[in-house]
């Protein structure tokens, strides 16, 4: 019997507006098990997470047009029952405290700076919705 991949089940949105981090980031999970969805910027991905389901959210900060600081504000605003308990990842070049401290106050549960090492992301990730499914037990 082969071991079960660490992110099977998981339905994971990323949304990054550069294409080699989206392929990149697509493959690490889907590799893992995970079935994901890339798009490439927030109003996008705003369409997409009704219709998705996601378990997680991956979502860049730095991106034209609306940021991931406001994503993660609306997505939280939609209907805070469902959305506001969504785990979210914030991946960022940015990775100093001060971003840190700002991920984390526009409601994503961490922040993980980029380049991202394929088994730690997969490992923030798996840990992420283990704590998360602890809490809502």
């Amino acid at each position: 019997m082969e071991p079960a991949l660490p992110l099977a089940g998981l339905n994971i949105l990323v949304v990054d507006d550069d294409e080699d981090s989206r392929f990149y980031i697509t493959t690490v999970l889907e590799t893992d098990g995970a079935t994901v969805m890339a798009v490439a910027s927030a109003e996008l991905a705003l369409k997409v997470l009704p219709e998705l389901q996601a378990d997680v959210l991956i979502s860049d900060i730095a991106m034209p047009g609306e940021d991931g600081y406001t994503l993660i504000r609306k997505i939280r605003a939609l209907k805070p029952d469902i959305w506001g308990k969504l785990p979210a990842i914030a991946l960022t070049a940015y990775s100093d405290s001060e971003y840190r401290s700002l991920a984390l106050e526009a409601g994503f549960q961490t922040h993980v700076a980029k380049p991202v090492d394929p088994g730690e992301l997969v490992a923030i990730v798996a840990n992420l919705v283990r704590t998360y499914a602890q809490v809502t037990e």
